[in-house]
């Protein structure tokens, strides 16, 4: 009910002389699942771990879900005289999920049209499809169900989760990223989101497939790479920034070495010579912790020839920069931000977390002569996900710094379906780095950066 019928049926239960009620809807609590075999499948749960004991260290999880599939369906059969076919298997796919996968939420990982799942609290899971979001039936039996899902994410990977340490990134086995927070910072329960990524990392030509960009803007970028000009990747959340980051570094030739740096390890380059270096929160007595800035620190005498930091959040964007401009050209990293410009002044203000009491001037000169190409990327009210732009860094003209857009996406309007109507097309002017890629031995076409629509 809108709140001018609210108004108006108020009105009326006055004229009736009605008694005065709250106008304020009560909002509805969420549904839960009333399963009718929660107690046989908590029992048979129990029954079935105590008879696998220590059998299942050496086998594959193929294996293991086949033979646990098979003494779940027996014990079903010595419990029960009689259930339907259909909630039989449910239960035993359940229960292996509970046993050797994520529980409630294992099937929604395996569904390959899920790009994103988010638990919010046992009662409430939504996915992400498309682009939308999608309130699913799936259900926990109570917090601590919920609980012991993030401590099993968690634990193989040295992450703990308590009251003394609420929050945590993670990451599944497939590289897909994790956070959980927990009561009392959580007032809803156990909140769990999941990034995942795509079991074959995309390629450009996924990309290209996607419409995130156009063919003339995939080829400007792998010249770029290839000629060890410095990328930026800016974007909200969500926006696709690491998944536009590994494309790129799969440009990178498989005859240099490469060390990347994250807080949780996502990327998944396929060059041989790769490093990946993994930052570590603080032990339970607040000690150990090493940070991003320590692992660019420490890469710097590893003789990397390419840097690729996942995300830069604060003051490593100072070591970083200083990297840029000290022969280790070629280096790629994303970084949160609504534009170009904004990136920038995000940069400065990462820069003075660092703890260095810097002119501002002094920050934008290494900004300025580290950066070559900043690629911003958004996702659009459709869902969809588009780099917007391709803007060149050229230098400083007095306090500011210039920047120049190469090539945009110009959004036209809707069509009927939502589905947003726009064209890829360049801005008609070279960048000012096309010597270095020259010198690198690449020749781009100069139909490349005619100003039609590409």
């Amino acid at each position: 009910m809108s709140l001018l019928e609210r108004l108006e049926k108020l009105k009326q239960q006055e004229k009736e002389g009605k008694p005065h009620q709250a106008t304020a809807e009560k909002r509805a609590e969420p549904a839960v699942r009333n399963d009718p075999y929660g107690q046989l499948k908590i029992k048979i749960h129990k029954k079935v771990i105590e008879e696998l004991g220590q059998k299942t260290q050496n086998e594959k999880d193929e294996e293991l879900s086949a033979r646990l599939s098979k003494l779940v369906s027996d014990a079903i059969d010595q419990e029960v005289s009689f259930i339907p076919r259909g909630d039989k298997d449910r239960i035993v796919q359940e229960i292996v999920a509970e046993a050797v996968g994520f529980g409630p939420i294992h099937s929604l990982l395996n569904d390959e049209t899920v790009s994103e799942v988010m638990v919010n609290g046992p009662n409430q899971v939504y996915v992400e499809r498309k682009g939308k979001l999608v309130l699913t039936d799936v259900v926990f039996r109570d917090d601590r169900h919920v609980m012991h899902i993030i401590e099993k994410i968690v634990a193989p990977i040295g992450r703990r989760i308590d009251e003394s340490s609420p929050m945590v990134d993670a990451r599944l086995p497939d590289g897909s990223r994790v956070n959980a927070i927990i009561p009392p910072l959580s007032l809803c329960g156990p909140c769990i989101t999941i990034r995942k990524f795509a079991k074959d990392p995309f390629t450009i030509d996924d990309l290209l497939n996607f419409g995130t960009m156009s063919l003339e803007m995939a080829a400007f970028l792998e010249a770029s790479v290839k000629a060890r000009l410095n990328v930026v990747v800016s974007g909200g959340t969500g926006s696709g920034k690491t998944s536009t980051l590994n494309v790129l570094s799969s440009f990178i030739p498989d005859d240099e070495r490469i060390v990347t740096i994250e807080d949780a390890a996502e990327l998944q380059l396929r060059q041989e010579h790769v490093v990946s270096l993994e930052t570590r929160p603080p032990n339970i007595e607040g000690k150990g912790a090493v940070a991003i800035r320590d692992l660019v620190k420490n890469s710097l005498r590893m003789r990397p020839e390419r840097i690729v930091v996942g995300e830069v959040r604060s003051g490593e964007a100072l070591d970083m920069l200083q990297a840029m401009n000290t022969g280790h050209d070629g280096s790629l990293t994303t970084g949160h931000a609504n534009t170009p410009r904004d990136m920038l002044s995000r940069l400065e203000t990462m820069v003075l977390m660092a703890g260095m009491d810097l002119p501002v001037r002094a920050i934008r000169e290494q900004i300025s002569s580290a950066i070559d190409i900043i690629v911003q990327q958004s996702r659009l009210r459709d869902g969809s996900r588009k780099i917007t732009h391709i803007t060149e860094v050229q230098g400083m003209e007095g306090d500011v710094i210039v920047l120049q857009d190469l090539f945009i996406f110009e959004q036209l309007g809707m069509d009927e379906n939502g589905k947003i109507i726009g064209r890829f097309k360049s801005t008609g002017i070279r960048p000012k780095f096309i010597k270095q890629l020259q010198e690198a031995g690449i020749e781009l076409p100069a139909v490349m950066f005619s100003s039609a629509g590409l």
